[in-house]
């Protein structure tokens, strides 16, 4: 990263690669027209705060170069000192997928990072949860009102009489019934109940409501289970003993104080590091993102890889204009093929609803400064680091692997986070430029500003503030590092993130990309 910097009130501007011919304005509140940097570059044209000016003469349909990667091809002749906007930026044509390097650049092992530890909560399987959690979940729709409606009554009844257990949460979606269950898609919403129901937080110890009549059946949502002790976990509604409303409700509230008696009995113990699952996500990004935030996290990354730690970074529509620089990273030629796989799998999923990646960025990304998918995959890909990538998950699956995984998503972002707790995330960072109260009620998330100025302005909602990085006020290791420190403590229940603090949690998206009937 190439800063161009100067004392308090002095224009700032950032150039990632000595390759770039444009730079990205920092200050607060932009710059104006006639604007003069230090090495005599001068703004043509108004600049907002995360938009990129022109630092060397472009020609029309040249190279537009960030990160030392074309991001698009310029529309019209673009000189030194004027804005580069979306509408001046051509998209160019995506990575072909069959022509990648696979494993030609795998990272060397960098030196264990020890001695790291969080208090989390052991499970049977050896897994450890960053949080002890009654989850009830739920095998078709029909019933998610009864469980919206039983989950306070379990909090105000049950609750304070089993005080090491941290929540009740409600896992409600929208499927189970009227869909086509032998679709090879169907295979993707069912995995991923299926692996929700196993994530650490929730202690082996899920509470399945149905109501008996769908195509999806609550015992299918526990398939660890013998019949025997899956039949203790399950309430169906239409059970022909249950009388009335208040006997369904009266059902669920016994079935979860046995669960939670069970879950009661565990306790925080010192957990390696290694024992972390830990999601990276990016969710109303701007151009700032991939200088500030996104490095930061990319940097602690790496220091949960180096103490044995799972992190999985996600979102296919935000590497698939980057996955040229993530193949030569697979630790081996199937690794490789499996995220070129996903890669195309989403190709053709978007064609088949007349989309493409296109689609993404939205209108706050642009507003922010992203012109377009391009820049804002090489930006979001810097959140997985440097380490090899020794696992790629399709949508739902459970990781199985330590170190960095690819676990394929959509980019939205309940999406994201509903795939990424079934794929085993057990504590979420994101990172946000334009901001958002995102939150998940299973798993703690940490939230990342991109700006000093929204860190400031939203001084309640955001846990880190990575702008710091854009004005020299601190280096992306330093953010790192202390990202690092704050996810140990976060897990150890030692320190609430925001999104916990206010109880700002968005509802599970299920990615279903199967037919309904």
């Amino acid at each position: 990263m190439s800063p161009t910097r100067g004392a308090s009130g002095k224009p700032l501007r950032i150039s990632i690669d000595s390759r770039d011919n444009v730079a990205v304005v920092v200050n607060a509140g932009g710059l104006p027209a006639g604007t003069v940097f230090d090495d005599g570059l001068v703004l043509a044209d108004a600049v907002p705060q995360g938009h990129k000016v022109a630092t060397a003469d472009i020609a029309e349909g040249g190279s537009v170069i960030r990160y030392g990667e074309i991001i698009g091809h310029a529309v019209r002749p673009l000189r030194r000192g004027s804005l580069v906007s979306e509408s001046s930026v051509a998209l160019p044509a995506p990575p072909a997928l069959d022509r990648l390097s696979i494993a030609t650049r795998v990272p060397p092992a960098q030196p264990p990072l020890e001695g790291y530890t969080f208090q989390g909560f052991r499970n049977a399987d050896g897994s450890a949860g960053t949080r002890n959690i009654l989850a009830i979940s739920t095998s078709v729709q029909c019933v998610a009102g009864v469980v919206d409606y039983v989950v306070p009554l379990i909090k105000e009844r049950l609750l304070p009489k089993y005080p090491n257990v941290d929540d009740v949460v409600g896992l409600n979606h929208t499927y189970g019934c009227g869909f086509a269950a032998n679709a090879p898609a169907a295979a993707v919403p069912i995995r991923t109940l299926q692996n929700l129901a196993r994530n650490p937080n929730f202690g082996g110890e899920v509470l399945v409501v149905g109501l008996g009549c769908e195509k999806l059946q609550p015992e299918q949502l526990l398939p660890g289970l013998s019949a025997a002790d899956a039949e203790s976990h399950i309430v169906r509604l239409q059970d022909e003993r249950l009388l009335g409303f208040k006997a369904m409700v009266d059902a669920v509230v016994d079935r979860a104080d046995a669960r939670l008696a069970a879950l009661n009995r565990r306790r925080r113990e010192s957990c390696p590091a290694s024992d972390l699952v830990v999601g990276v996500q990016c969710g109303g990004s701007d151009a700032l993102s991939g200088v500030t935030a996104n490095p930061a996290v990319g940097f602690a990354s790496d220091l949960l890889v180096r103490a044995g730690a799972t992190v999985m970074f996600s979102e296919v529509t935000e590497v698939r204009d980057a996955v040229h620089l993530l193949t030569p990273r697979a630790i081996n030629d199937d690794v490789g093929r499996a995220l070129i796989r996903e890669m195309a799998w989403y190709d053709r999923y978007l064609a088949a609803g007349g989309a493409d990646r296109s689609a993404n960025p939205t209108p706050g990304n642009k507003a922010g400064g992203l012109v377009n998918v391009v820049e804002k995959a090489l930006g979001s890909a810097i959140k997985s680091g440097t380490s090899p990538i020794t696992q790629v998950l399709a949508p739902g699956e459970r990781a199985t692997a330590k170190g960095l995984i690819f676990a394929a998503t959509p980019a939205s972002d309940f999406i994201c986070g509903t795939l990424q707790l079934a794929s085993g995330m057990t504590l979420q960072v994101f990172t946000t430029g334009r901001g958002t109260p995102y939150g998940l009620a299973a798993a703690p998330v940490i939230k990342v500003a991109t700006r000093s100025d929204l860190a400031a302005r939203w001084h309640d909602l955001i846990d880190l503030d990575a702008g710091r990085i854009a004005t020299g006020e601190a280096t992306v290791e330093e953010v790192g590092w202390d990202l690092f420190r704050m996810i140990l403590d976060v897990a150890s229940g030692s320190r609430r993130p925001w999104s916990d603090q206010w109880g700002l949690y968005n509802a599970l998206a299920l990615f279903n990309p199967g037919p309904v009937t």
